[in-house]
């Protein structure tokens, strides 16, 4: 048999000019002789169905066999239902079934070996006949019996879905008959089984529901008892049934069978579009992954094909060197070739390129632009503002004018799905329903009279209890934690604020490393006028740093000295730990070199944990200030946290600062009359803390879940689009390179990127808002739900995607660049290298600086693994012969 599918499965659909072929093979006579003769006919539909494929039908005998069974019970719905002439025109058909049926002859039977009889008849001539028309490809049957059998006409009918009315027929149930009735139906069927064929009948009882959805009864038996004729009883049996069914009885179950089929056949269609649709979209997917395989291999090869071009640029200035060429390209005074070697191998210290021009500024042209979007030249003065006011009033940054637009056209899923998707505000998104059920249930909600009385300027002792036995816990403090020390004010901003005012005096500064949360900036000088001396951290690993802005104590000191030469004085050094935007966790052993230095020079140390417990990987270990078995400087040494950022309420403004300088305590609890907490939120905060088994096995559980989960997928985006990245594993950002999308290393060109982000309604965070002395890096948030990352990460790469093709078009205008700022330095932590910032011409850099280069270029791949000198001798015979010649010299 010939399957093709569920679209010529048993109960599909027929078309016209194919039941016009089916009639015209069954009404033969040998056929109809055949079929009564025979209990089981499935052979001579098998047969029929052979024609029909012979004729480009295909069809099963099953498939023949419920046709044709369809059509008689069609037939017999009409005969029964309209005795006028004129009700057989509403089926196109009609006239053909009737002419068959009403013409069937009777077969003769004898009492015994009817059967037999049967069987010799068909034997003989009809069947030899039957066979003979059976061969005939042309004219399958004869047309002795009934010529016009074959004029059918079918008009306006396009197929037998018209023919067979969708409709449930009326008599879907039936009243109960009397036993009378039962009883005399069991004798006509007692009697007629000795002399008719009806008792060789087989009756199913089953019901069929084909794929298209509707129900099909088995109606072989009573189609079988009317085909028979004549039969013995049958007038009488007729009455019968035509008596029973006067008594059927409209069944309003039949409508809803027929919504409830016709339901599911709409199912079936849909769930066959819905796998279509997924079908398709696997493909695509597989598609896209195919591409970047091809992507990341077309990458891996170019990055090769550059450490080769460094490495030929580096053979170039030596040979200059060897000739007497310019001193400037020459390799410096004593640094010999197997020097040079140890340092591409990076066993020795890379040279470092000269200080960019931002750095070269004095300090004081550098704090004059501090925030780096106050451009002073559009400095106008307010009639109604003092000086300092006025400073407030244009004291704005990228992050407060995407801020802004982002509160104008804030994404929502349902309300506003075209608007700004936030992944430049720092805030944990991922845990709002934690923290609204903690938050809400009944312990939570007090209200006594000292709650909504002034409190001690340094917070309610309850709450300060409780914070000491918290940062004690966690803190893993040597020794219990003093309430005494303990001060509570409305968020870390104002304690910034207010321990600038009372370190510093104004025009004094405080140290801090670049780059760092901007915030900051704000925070110490609009209230107390006091400066930021930064020491600058870059990319490049150079020296002592073993990491991408690594900040060292040799930075410290070398800023610090900066300062001093230019007559400002240095109060305080403000360590973030873990890193804002980094993402660095400081070890003790580097806490205790920053702490020593502030000891040696006298300074305060700030030390702001406030993503303390935001370490969501376990292969971080975070060490707190307070856990230190001995401070250097104990009465120096001051330690800030909040409940902001760790669980993750940034609207409720909560920040503590823990010193055990009584004096700062004060003067801090002085200015807290301007930064307190009211006593309501006060006691909510003591309970959250105080819940530490709710803390340990249900919150932080699932936020460090929620939070690796999603760093993972943001970070796999980045692999995949290829963009270098820093790979933290705390807080709630990554730190991301997009230099390669600049047309320049400028931070004019850095703003445009952050602006095209904008525009295109995601908000990030550029390294200008950061103090970073390298354009080009940005700061996004990935704490937040999925569907936002997805939307947020499809928009981010639409807008990479669309530079990339402006600057290589660009490129191919202007093959040689060599702009040397901001290359970027690789290690395990730094996934990836830019391809757009690196020199291509020869001559354009001093070897110091393509030393490094080429040793980052090793570092961020394995190449030395996977490549030989014979490879490559085949590969640059005319870089090999060079270096060949060069070697065979020394």
């Amino acid at each position: 048999m010939d399957f093709r599918g569920k679209k010529y499965e048993r109960g599909s659909n027929w078309s016209d000019p194919e039941v016009v072929e089916l009639l015209q093979l069954w009404a033969d006579e040998s056929v109809q002789m055949e079929l009564e003769s025979c209990l089981r006919n499935q052979h001579v539909f098998n047969r029929i169905a052979e024609v029909l494929r012979e004729k480009g039908i295909h069809r099963t005998g099953d498939q023949c066999r419920e046709k044709i069974k369809k059509m008689k019970l069609e037939y017999r719905r009409i005969k029964d239902n309209s005795k006028a002439p004129r009700g057989g025109r509403t089926w196109k058909f009609y006239e053909v079934m009737d002419r068959v049926l009403t013409s069937r002859p009777a077969l003769a039977y004898g009492s015994l070996g009817g059967s037999m009889m049967a069987q010799q008849v068909l034997q003989g001539s009809m069947v030899e006949s039957y066979h003979h028309q059976f061969a005939s490809s042309g004219l399958p049957f004869g047309h002795s019996q009934h010529p016009e059998l074959m004029e059918i006409k079918c008009e306006e009918v396009n197929s037998d879905e018209h023919c067979l009315t969708p409709e449930p027929p009326p008599a879907m149930s039936y009243q109960q008959g009397s036993p009378e009735e039962h009883e005399m139906e069991r004798a006509f069927l007692e009697r007629a089984q000795n002399d008719s064929p009806i008792s060789r009948v087989e009756i199913p009882i089953e019901t069929s529901v084909s794929p298209s959805g509707f129900s099909e009864p088995n109606m072989a038996n009573s189609s079988r008892i009317q085909n028979v004729v004549p039969r013995p009883g049958f007038s009488a049996l007729h009455r019968l049934r035509k008596k029973r069914k006067g008594q059927r009885v409209k069944d309003p179950l039949d409508d809803l069978l027929l919504k409830t089929l016709t339901s599911q056949r709409a199912m079936e269609e849909r769930f066959l579009q819905m796998e279509e649709r997924r079908f398709q979209r696997d493909l695509d997917v597989e598609e896209r992954r195919m591409q970047l395989e091809q992507r990341r291999f077309e990458l891996e090869r170019e990055h090769e094909f550059r450490m080769f071009n460094v490495f030929a640029q580096m053979l170039s200035i030596l040979k200059q060197s060897h000739s007497g060429s310019s001193s400037s390209l020459a390799m410096p005074r004593g640094l010999d070739f197997s020097q040079a070697l140890s340092e591409i191998a990076g066993m020795g210290g890379g040279g470092g390129g000269d200080l960019q021009e931002m750095r070269a500024r004095p300090l004081t042209e550098r704090r004059v632009d501090m925030h780096g979007f106050c451009n002073p030249g559009d400095f106008q003065r307010s009639p109604y503002l003092s000086a300092r006011g006025n400073i407030a009033n244009v004291f704005r940054g990228s992050t407060e004018e995407g801020y802004k637009a982002y509160h104008a056209d804030k994404y929502d899923e349902d309300k506003n799905p075209n608007g700004i998707i936030n992944f430049g505000t720092s805030e944990n998104k991922l845990c709002f329903d934690l923290m609204s059920k903690r938050l809400t249930q009944t312990d939570m909600n007090l209200m006594e009279p000292p709650l909504l009385q002034y409190p001690d300027w340094k917070g309610h002792m309850f709450l300060r209890e409780e914070v000491a036995r918290f940062l004690t816990y966690y803190c893993k403090a040597p020794a219990p934690l003093k309430a005494e020390n303990v001060i509570v004010l409305n968020g870390c901003g104002s304690l910034f604020s207010a321990l600038a005012t009372v370190l510093c005096d104004p025009g004094e500064a405080v140290l801090i490393a670049t780059p760092f949360y901007g915030g900051i900036t704000q925070s110490v000088f609009l209230y107390g006028n006091v400066k930021l001396v930064y020491a600058y951290l870059d990319s490049k690993i150079t020296g002592t740093s073993t990491r991408p802005f690594q900040l060292t104590v040799e930075k410290l000191e070398k800023a610090l000295q900066d300062a001093r030469a230019e007559g400002v004085t240095v109060r305080a050094l403000i360590l973030l730990n873990p890193q804002n935007p980094l993402g660095d966790i400081y070890s003790l052993s580097e806490l205790r070199d920053y702490l020593e230095f502030a000891k040696r020079h006298e300074l305060h140390v700030i030390v702001d944990e406030i993503y303390m417990l935001s370490v969501f990987d376990e292969s971080a270990t975070f060490h707190s200030v307070l856990g230190m078995d001995r401070l250097p400087d104990p009465q120096r040494t001051h330690v800030m946290w909040g409940i902001s950022k760790d669980f993750a309420v940034s609207g409720i403004r909560f920040g503590t600062l823990y010193t055990e300088n009584q004096d700062v305590a004060n003067a801090v609890g002085s200015l807290c009359y301007f930064h307190g907490v009211c006593g309501p939120v006060q006691h909510k905060v003591a309970q959250l803390l105080r819940d530490r088994d709710w803390i340990n096995q249900v919150y932080l559980r699932a936020n460090h879940a929620r939070l690796k989960a999603a760093h993972t997928y943001v970070t796999d985006e980045l692999k995949t689009l290829g963009v270098p990245f820093l790979n933290r594993n705390a807080g709630f950002f990554v730190w991301i390179d997009f230099r390669k999308y600049l047309r320049t290393g400028t931070f004019e060109e850095e703003m445009l990127l952050w602006r095209r982000f904008l525009d295109n309604k995601v908000l990030l965070s550029c390294g200008k808002a950061f103090e970073c002395s390298e354009p080009g890096w940005f700061r996004i948030i990935f704490a937040d739900k999925t569907h936002r990352l997805q939307l947020g990460m499809q928009r981010i790469r639409k807008v990479l995607e669309e530079r990339e093709q402006e600057i290589l078009a660009e490129e191919k205008e202007q093959p040689c660049q060599s702009d040397q700022d901001g290359k970027a330095d690789s290690t395990d932590e730094v996934i990836f290298v830019s391809r757009h910032q690196e020199p291509t011409c020869a001559g354009s850099s001093n070897l110091g600086d393509l030393i490094g280069l080429l040793q980052q270029q090793m570092r961020s791949s394995d190449w030395l693994q996977k490549n030989t000198a014979e490879q490559f001798a085949q590969e640059k015979p005319e870089i090999y012969d060079v270096f060949s010649k060069l070697v065979g010299k020394q």
